[in-house]
């Protein structure tokens, strides 16, 4: 009987969905474990082999807990709106609707070749109206709250307006913008409703404000600063500049320090954490204020060195502090203007990353030094970012290299304010360094001394107190594109309102362009039915508005990271119309027991992930603090990309070594058309696009050899290997094998279509355990202790390998115990039934066919691991070598419970020794028991 794995695992698959094999409970007497994966955005070129890694990985994980009594929910949807869907509607006028739905229709039938154990179920679709109903809701709940430092955690905003109208706001302890104006209870109490509303947008989690934003002309939208790398956008490369605008952002500031305490409290990679805690950059130090001459405003800087403060010998602005323009003098507004024009063209990520440019212009003002009241020139460098603190800078040469190299550039003053330093050599940011010089009350103090006196000065002067400060922003919250949440907001004389809750979901209007408008507003701005009615609570046409019943509604939508910072919860009650999870499901499934997807997505999804967690937790509606216990982040699978010559400027192409004697380029080609020699098709390249149909073609020994090169698996590159070409010939098991016998799952590892044929024969010799041609000869019969052996051995290793995420030497181990089993012909089904449920998790299909042909019924998911039995390791025998003057004659097999005299007599009684010793006694017999007999004449 004949291995057929396409016709298995297309009968496997049908009853896993039939029978609904993986679908999870909400209520079960089991333990749950809930696994997860990054779920993926339905692009339209579908997976390659590289997608699956991470995916194949949880699902031998989740298969296995459900083998050791664990309800498991492994559910899958899709990550679905965003930019491509809508780049491809702006060149074809297709809906994006219609092309997502037809790539997650694609995906989906990539998925289930692969055989995974998905719960298909609870499937979600973040553009889905029943699923961003709840994003919106979720929207309503973080506009209607502020953060209360006291009680460290977000509270309902009605609280805030209650004290606001006893006390008004001098004792309120929030996260709040920065400069909000005191006011007393009866100031509160007499101000208008809509002077109110503008006060509370200042407490509120999210909020509106002018910010500046990595704005994309190219793509019409805002870009999150890990969308963008080496200063053009992620998609499509397009170039990004600086701007102001008004959005709508996040106020993740406010959980700074719980996302970094919770770091401790997680089972994730130390390099994720620490790219976390960069990210979130927490600092200790100092708020220091500085009057500025002959102008009534005052730079606040933020320093973790206060105690540097008598070297500060000029300030740095970024270019696009709003006091820029008020301070600047007539003499250098054209030197400002045109260094500001430029910076904006340049992105955060770019300026911080540039350490060596050294470039500003001096605007002409001067602020005053907090103690000894000199001078100090204001200059303005792009290496100062405006998000970043207070966007200004005190800058000490002395202390600090790159105001250092600054100040060398433009010929600033230099103080040295540290003992026997020679600045030019010494390492700076030095904290041991004793300060000196134009100060009596810091002369002779060390780095923690003079800080706590500078600070305890500066709040004598009222310019200046101890603080802690955070790198991480509030997080903008529009994306001026159509394909996105849209937001469930109208406004009143420009000022934001809510739509209640029961009227959720605002869905999506059609609109005839998905561009921005003539005028530049968002997509949103051609619909002409997108107003709301107050008093219909309904969208209505835009030519209702009155301003009395009917307003205008949000023209911006929420950003790709909206619907992918709560959906682990979704999951858990997929199909809850009154809540996004009913509180049986939240307490149940708490939170996500193994996270595995990319390192990618350390700065973006997984912080915003956090922070909403968070914020939920605080209202009550999320069980846990943390969202994922344990994360695992999967290698990349690396594609082998195929190379030709082209002799430089012709059409003609050389083979590999002979392109010595040529000039060439380096062109990179489909890796399909390459066999396993490297030789190409020159057939199929002249089919594959016109440049190539009426090239010439240099041989070496009538072949075109290509160029290989490992690297990143993209279409970019021509170097996809489609998984469905794989599963139609080898099949989804040898897939999923091969897979993780690439290498560790955390590393990098390149794909070598070649390699597989080995996975391929593996499959085919466990197959042969079983059958032969004439069908079924797994036997009744006691297995040798051998088998057993063997087969506890595996059961270990792959048990071990298992909770190691060592996936790759478990197929290994595979190999050897079938390749074991084959040599000692065993076909007892004591060995061979437990070991079809061993490798089930790896191969599921082969091990279901397996299992059924034993006569089992249902699916072998649902049985018991094997029970690991530690006797059948215990060696009861040992097969000695027996030597003569330490050269070995034969072995022999003896208990391992003989004492070295018992060995010797029986040793000696053998036929084959009296041959060795010819009738002579031995001159020394030494025995060792359980590993040597040496007999020497």
């Amino acid at each position: 009987m004949k291995y057929n794995p396409n016709e298995i695992e297309a009968k496997w698959q049908k009853f896993w969905s039939e029978d609904q094999t993986f679908k999870a409970e909400n209520n079960s007497s089991k333990p749950k474990y809930f696994v997860l994966d990054m779920f993926p955005y339905p692009s339209g070129a579908g997976l390659h082999v590289g997608h699956p890694l991470g995916y194949i990985a949880s699902d031998i994980y989740a298969r296995y807990k459900r083998h050791k009594g664990f309800n498991v929910l492994h559910p899958q949807g899709y990550d679905s709106f965003g930019l491509p869907a809508e780049q491809y509607a702006i060149q074809t006028g297709q809906h994006p609707e219609k092309t997502t739905k037809e790539n997650i229709a694609r995906y989906r039938e990539q998925l289930d070749k692969i055989g995974f154990s998905f719960d298909w179920s609870r499937e979600v679709r973040t553009s889905n109206p029943d699923y961003y109903k709840w994003t919106q809701w979720i929207f309503i709940q973080l506009f209607n709250s502020w953060y209360n430092i006291d009680t460290d955690k977000a509270e309902d905003i009605a609280t805030l307006t209650a004290v606001f109208e006893k006390e008004g706001n001098a004792g309120v302890n929030a996260v709040c913008d920065e400069n909000i104006a005191p006011f007393s209870a009866a100031q509160w109490n007499a101000f208008t409703k809509e002077e109110k509303e503008k006060i509370l947008l200042q407490y509120r989690l999210t909020y509106l404000a002018e910010t500046e934003v990595n704005w994309c002309p190219a793509l019409g939208t805002v870009l999150a600063n890990d969308e963008i790398i080496n200063g053009v956008s992620e998609r499509g490369g397009h170039p990004v500049i600086r701007k102001k605008m008004t959005q709508w952002s996040m106020r993740i500031s406010a959980y700074a320090e719980r996302l970094l305490q919770g770091l401790e409290t997680i089972d994730w990679s130390e390099s994720i954490k620490e790219s976390q805690r960069n990210w979130i950059g927490k600092s200790v130090g100092a708020s220091v204020t500085f009057n500025l001459k002959d102008h009534d405003a005052v730079v606040e800087v933020f320093t973790t060195r206060p105690d540097t403060i008598f070297g500060v010998t000029f300030m740095t602005l970024a270019p696009e502090h709003e006091l820029v323009a008020k301070i600047t003098t007539p003499e250098q507004k054209e030197a400002v203007e045109a260094y500001v024009t430029a910076t904006a063209k340049r992105s955060e990520r770019e300026r911080m990353a540039d350490v060596k440019t050294i470039s500003g212009v001096f605007t002409g003002a001067y602020a005053e030094h907090p103690f000894t009241k000199e001078p100090i020139p204001v200059w303005i460098g792009d290496y100062v970012l405006a998000g970043y603190g207070t966007g200004a800078v005190m800058a000490v040469p002395c202390g600090d290299e790159r105001d250092y190299a600054f100040a060398k550039h433009f010929n600033i003053p230099i103080q040295n304010i540290f003992e026997g330093v020679d600045i030019s050599e010494e390492a700076f940011g030095d904290k041991e360094k004793t300060i000196i010089g134009n100060s009596d009350f810091l002369n002779g103090l060390n780095y923690k001394e003079a800080t706590k006196k500078a600070i305890e000065a500066l709040e004598k002067l009222g310019q200046g107190n101890g603080k802690t400060n955070y790198r991480l922003r509030d997080a903008v919250f529009s994306r001026q594109r159509y394909w996105g949440e849209p937001f469930p907001v109208y406004y009143v004389n420009d000022l934001p309102q809510m739509i209640e809750a029961q009227y959720l979901p605002i869905v999506l209007p059609e609109v005839e362009k998905y561009l921005p408008t003539e005028d530049g507003q968002p997509p949103l701005g051609n619909a002409t039915v997108w107003a709301w009615d107050t008093q219909n609570n309904q969208v209505v046409s835009n030519d209702r508005i009155d301003q009395v019943t009917v307003f205008p509604l949000e023209l911006n939508t929420m950003p790709g990271w909206a619907g992918s910072s709560w959906y682990w919860m979704r999951y858990m009650d997929a199909h809850n119309a009154e809540a996004f999870a009913s509180e049986e499901a939240l307490k149940y499934w708490e939170n996500v027991d193994l996270y595995i997807g990319g390192s990618e997505h350390a700065t973006g999804h997984l912080l915003y992930s956090r922070f909403w967690n968070k914020f939920l937790k605080d209202k009550g509606l999320a069980p846990t603090e943390e969202p994922f216990k344990k994360l695992i982040n999967q290698g990349m699978i690396l594609g082998m990309s195929a190379i030709v010559y082209r002799v430089s400027g012709t059409n003609k192409y050389v083979s590999k070594n002979l392109r010595g004697d040529y000039q060439t380029e380096e062109i990179r080609v489909d890796v399909n058309l390459v066999n396993a020699s490297d030789e190409i098709s020159i057939d199929g390249l002249r089919k594959w696009i016109p440049e190539f149909a009426n090239a010439e073609f240099i041989l070496e020994n009538d072949r075109y050899i290509v160029g290989r090169e490992v690297e990143k698996m993209s279409k970019r590159w021509y170097n996809v290997v489609n998984p469905d070409d794989i599963c139609e010939q080898y099949g989804a098991d040898t897939l999923r094998l091969y897979e993780m016998f690439l290498g560790p799952l955390e590393q990098a590892k390149p794909w070598n279509t070649a390699g597989i044929t080995g996975v391929s024969g593996f499959l085919k010799k466990l197959w042969r355990l079983y059958f032969d041609d004439n069908g079924l000869i797994v036997t009744d019969n006691e297995p040798g202790k051998e088998a057993l052996k063997t087969l506890h051995k595996t059961i270990k290793k792959v048990q071990e390998d298992i909770e190691n995420f060592s996936f790759n030497t478990s197929v290994s181990g595979f190999m050897i115990a079938v390749n074991e089993l084959s040599a000692a012909k065993c076909n007892e089904r004591a060995i061979l039934e437990p070991l079809a449920v061993l490798i089930s998790p790896y191969a599921p299909h082969i091990a279901e066919e397996l299992w059924s042909a034993l006569g089992n019924e249902g699916s072998v998911s649902k049985v018991p691991f094997p029970v690991f039995d530690a006797q059948h390791l215990v060696e009861s025998s040992k097969e000695y070598p027996v030597s003569f003057n330490g050269k070995m004659r034969f072995k022999i097999e003896l208990p391992m419970d003989l004492t070295a005299e018992e060995i010797e007599k029986i040793v000696m009684e053998d036929e084959r020794t009296k041959a060795q010793l010819n009738g002579n006694a031995p001159k020394k017999v030494i025995i060792v028991p359980g590993k040597i007999i040496n007999l020497v004449g």
